[in-house]
């Protein structure tokens, strides 16, 4: 059984056409911040309910929901506040259903699913230099083989004796020097998750003159280009 693990699509349409050609999959699982930043909130919104996705709330879904924009920079919260100006009634109703974390059952084994850290959800960054230390401890703390966390843009994978760790970086906007849109595929074959990363090429130039010609800043833009 084989299952797709995609985060920080935000709003990035053409990004997730790309990535959804290479999925062979079984089902689909989607860590967070699906809207935001990008001018395509309502067509990935309607993408992850039409293909029947599992997902979760990310910080920018918490933001556009509540309006709250503290927490963000001007050039996010200008997007939140975007993104919450556009959002159809019911892509919002369906983003005020999503749960912070969810622990979903697939081949055998219990994938704790969250955006940010079990411990905080939605807003803490968790890097493998940072938090290694911590990742049997999340295993054994959501009673999981596999935990799957987004929020950071940057991908990675760890192994430990109690299961495995791993962020499927972002769809749609990468923040590890690669440009190309990331997500992960679990095969699990007999009760054993096998994880690989995966990149594909899209169309950054189409994204990005649908940023400048909806108003949104600039460097939204920009940053697509060097993946950072």
């Amino acid at each position: 059984m084989r299952l797709a693990v995609l985060s920080d699509i935000h709003s990035n349409l053409e990004a997730l056409q790309a990535v959804s050609k290479n999925l062979d999959v079984d089902r689909i699982i989607v860590l967070g911040d699906s809207i935001g930043y990008g001018a395509n909130p309502n067509e990935i919104l309607d993408w992850l309910q039409e293909n029947k996705c599992i997902c979760i709330k990310g910080n920018h879904e918490e933001a556009v929901i509540s309006g709250e924009t503290g927490w963000f920079n001007p050039i996010a919260a200008r997007a939140i506040l975007w993104t919450r100006d556009r959002i159809t009634s019911a892509n919002m109703a369906f983003i005020e259903s999503l749960e912070a974390k969810k622990i979903v059952a697939f081949g055998g084994l219990n994938i704790a699913m969250c955006h940010g850290s079990p411990n905080d959800p939605l807003y803490e960054y968790v890097y493998r230099e940072t938090h290694e230390q911590l990742f049997d401890y999340y295993l054994q703390k959501e009673n999981a083989s596999v935990v799957a966390m987004g929020h950071t843009h940057v991908p990675y994978l760890w192994t430990g004796k109690n299961g495995i760790v791993l962020n499927p970086g972002s769809v749609g906007q990468p923040r590890d020097g690669d440009r190309r849109a990331s997500f992960a595929v679990i095969n699990v074959e007999d009760d054993v998750p096998i994880v690989e990363h995966q990149r594909v090429e899209y169309n950054i130039g189409s994204v990005a003159k649908k940023i400048l010609d909806a108003g949104l800043p600039e460097m939204l833009a920009k940053r697509l280009y060097d993946g950072r």
